[in-house]
Order: C-alpha cells, then sequence, then structure tokens
C-alpha cells in the first residue's frame, strides 16, 4: 500500500510499503477513505520528538471502511449497546487508543489508559507517566503505525471504532478523530458560564473548533488571537469572533482594555509547544529548544496566564512534551487561576458531537481549504506548515488521482 513516512526532520514521502494484517484478536483493519494533516503532526514533521524513525507512517485523523476484523470482536456487541462491528461497515477512528476496560477507560478517561501505550516506560521517563497510545505519533505513544495511508491496523477496534450513519459525507465527519472534538473539550474546560469572555490564541484548526464550541457552550464574546490574516478572517467571519493580531498590538493590553481591566474569564493555548515569540523572549525560546535545553516554546502559555483575570481558568489544548521555562507561576498561584489540559478524551465526545453536526448546530467542513491526493502528501505538508496558499486545513484522498 501507499503510506506517507517520515524521513527526517522537514521530510515526508509517499512510500510503498506492506499491508497492516490482524495481530491481535481485537484488531480490525481499515480500508482509509479520507484522512487529514493535523497541526500537531507539525511537531512531527519539524523534528522535535526525538523517538520518531525513518519510514514512520504518519497521520492520527483518519476514517474508512471496515475489511478485515479480528476473531474477538466478530459478532461481539457493542459496549454502548449499538449493533455489533462488520465487515464493510463505515467508521471514524480516534486518535486515542484505548483498552476500554482499565482504570483510566472506566472512568471516562480515554486518553490515559494504562493498557495501550506498549513504550510506555518512554513516556513515563519524560513525563512521569504515560498517556495512551496514539496513531501516527512516534514511538513515545506507541509506534502505532498512522492513518495517512491506504489501510490502517485499529487495535482494541470492539471499544475505538465508531459507526457512522448513513447521509453523511467523509468530510462532515472525519474531522470526529480529533479536531472537533479536540476544540470542544477545549472549551468545556474553560467552564464557560452565561455571559462569559472567551480569550484563544492560535485559530488553526482547533483554536477555529474551539471558538464554535465556546459559543455553544454559552461564551457571550470569544477574543482569537493569532498572526495569520487569513486565519483570523476565518475566526471573525465563520465563526463570529473578534480578533487580534498578535503582530499588530499588544496582546494583554489589548484584552485588559476589551474587558475593562479585569481580564477574560478564561483563556485557552491552542498553540503549544511551537508558539511564536518576539524580542527577546521570543529569541531566547529558540535558542533554548534548539539546544535542548527546553522541549518545547511556552510564548503563548505565559501570555495566556498573566492575562487571564483572577479566578478564572486556562484551558490548554495546545501539545506540549516536555519541559519549559520562565512559566509566571507567581501569577498563576496568586490570582487563583484553574489550569485543564491533556489529550482528548475522544470516545466520550464522539455520540454528542455527531448529534451536533445531525441537528445543524455545527458544519465541520467549513475550514477545509485543500482537497489533495494522497501522493501529494509532501506538497501538502509544505503549504500547510508555511501557511502558503491560504491553506487552513488540508484532506488526503487515498487512491485519488490528481
Amino acid at each position: 500500500m501507499k503510506a506517507v513516512c517520515w524521513q527526517g526532520a522537514k521530510q515526508v514521502q509517499v512510500n510503498n510499503v506492506p499491508d497492516p494484517t490482524i495481530l491481535n484478536p481485537r484488531d480490525a483493519i481499515i480500508k482509509i477513505t479520507s484522512t487529514a494533516i493535523c497541526g500537531s503532526d507539525l511537531h512531527l514533521y519539524d523534528g522535535f520528538n526525538p523517538t520518531m524513525q525513518p519510514g514512520d507512517i504518519l497521520g492520527h485523523e483518519f476514517m474508512g471502511e471496515i475489511v478485515e476484523l479480528g476473531s474477538g470482536i466478530r459478532n461481539k456487541p457493542r459496549p454502548d449497546g449499538s449493533p455489533a462491528l462488520a465487515v464493510g461497515d463505515r467508521v471514524v477512528v480516534p486518535f486515542t487508543i484505548s483498552c476500554g476496560s482499565c482504570f483510566f477507560c472506566n472512568r471516562q478517561l480515554w486518553s490515559l489508559c494504562d493498557n495501550s501505550n506498549p513504550n510506555a516506560w518512554m513516556a513515563e521517563k519524560l513525563m512521569g507517566y504515560s498517556p495512551s497510545g496514539l496513531f501516527g505519533y512516534s514511538h513515545l505513544t506507541g509506534g502505532y503505525a498512522g492513518g495517512q495511508a491506504e489501510y490502517a491496523r485499529v487495535p482494541f477496534a470492539d471499544v475505538g471504532l465508531f459507526k457512522i450513519p448513513g447521509g453523511l459525507t467523509d468530510e462532515q465527519v472525519l474531522f470526529l478523530t480529533d479536531i472537533f472534538p479536540t476544540g470542544y473539550m477545549a472549551a468545556e474546560n474553560c467552564d464557560i458560564q452565561p455571559g462569559d469572555t472567551v480569550a484563544i490564541w492560535g485559530c488553526g484548526p482547533v483554536g477555529l473548533f474551539a471558538i464554535k464550541s465556546a459559543f455553544m457552550l454559552g461564551a457571550e464574546r470569544v477574543i482569537a488571537i493569532d498572526l495569520v490574516p487569513e486565519r483570523l478572517q476565518m475566526a471573525k467571519d465563520l465563526c463570529g469572533a473578534e480578533v487580534l493580531n498578535m503582530e499588530e498590538v499588544d496582546v494583554g493590553e489589548a484584552l485588559k482594555e476589551m474587558t475593562g481591566g479585569r481580564g477574560p474569564d478564561a483563556v485557552m493555548d491552542a498553540v503549544g509547544m511551537e508558539a511564536h515569540g518576539t524580542g527577546l523572549e521570543g529569541f531566547y525560546d529558540r535558542v533554548k529548544q534548539a539546544a535542548r535545553l527546553e522541549t518545547d516554546r511556552p510564548t503563548v502559555l505565559r501570555q495566556a496566564i498573566v492575562a487571564c483575570r483572577k479566578g478564572g481558568t486556562v484551558s490548554v489544548p495546545g501539545v506540549y512534551t516536555g519541559f519549559v521555562d520562565k512559566v509566571p507561576m507567581g501569577a498563576f498561584m496568586n490570582k487563583g487561576l484553574t489550569m485543564k489540559t491533556g489529550q482528548t478524551h475522544l470516545h466520550r465526545y464522539l455520540k454528542p458531537l455527531l448529534e451536533r453536526i445531525q441537528s445543524g448546530d455545527i458544519d465541520p467542513t467549513f475550514l477545509i481549504t485543500h482537497r489533495l491526493p494522497l501522493e501529494q502528501a509532501p506538497h501538502a505538508y509544505e503549504i500547510f506548515k508555511h501557511k502558503q496558499d491560504n491553506c487552513i486545513k488540508v484532506i488526503l484522498k487515498p487512491g485519488q488521482v490528481a
């Protein structure tokens, strides 16, 4: 089969690789019909994860059709009471891999599954504990082959695969695999009350879904912060946010002015480890990250903590992998802030967000700007990485001819 393979920092290729096979009775094999490039993939593309190996298959946002089921899930009733999985079912695949029976899965903390990361020892050395296994996201989270390919093996398929009813296109449901639930959980973590103002740093796909979700959860105002004009325009025109270009204004002062000096009720870092800094602070973070003296650039996290009103909430859906410097803990503690973060508990949100799509509360296709064949993935990574051609979100179609 053809698959998008990491070959080194800023190098991906579409290679012919062996087809996946059933390795465990609870596995399924999926023929992929649609997949996407996520902002989190750029952290791997840029070489910031030391556990990537040449030939690793990328991608964690994918869906398709079941073509093979392991013996352990044939005719097995679903945990949610829905009909058993069958060959031919059309499914979306959560990017988090969860066993369904451990301490954390039983508490709906699906992204903290204890049984799905065979390389948990790696994550434990860096983080103390391991998250769940993740598709296409380095050997730190299991070394699982990703979904930017023609086929994929899905472990614990009896728990993970989510069947899609008829009448919905791939593009309407594909983002249930990650960015829609991630944006929604990030907004939910803001503990939004009626009339609240929420400030969101980052108007990439997750940030845009977070804006939509914050309004769905009752926010009165959402202020979106970015430096890419087309992202800010989309946040304003399609999501209803007020916008700030961080290259044109002092974001902290602007937020004070917009909130009567009090600050937003909740703030969100939807950027993460590759935040763009300016001046001495930005130079400091880039040098320390390049020298591996700091793994992540916390420019946005610092700004968000300082900007949030007293007693407010800091939500962090942006991915961080290791250690950061100069986090303003004095402001965090003395302002009585609450921070909520984590990989998304995907399984918790699949059904309610599907219902949101079916009811017309949201059309997730609003942010798609590019649709390309899988073979054009190297070009897609380039335009997505460098914000070229007004690229916001790329869908890749296996088997499609250019």
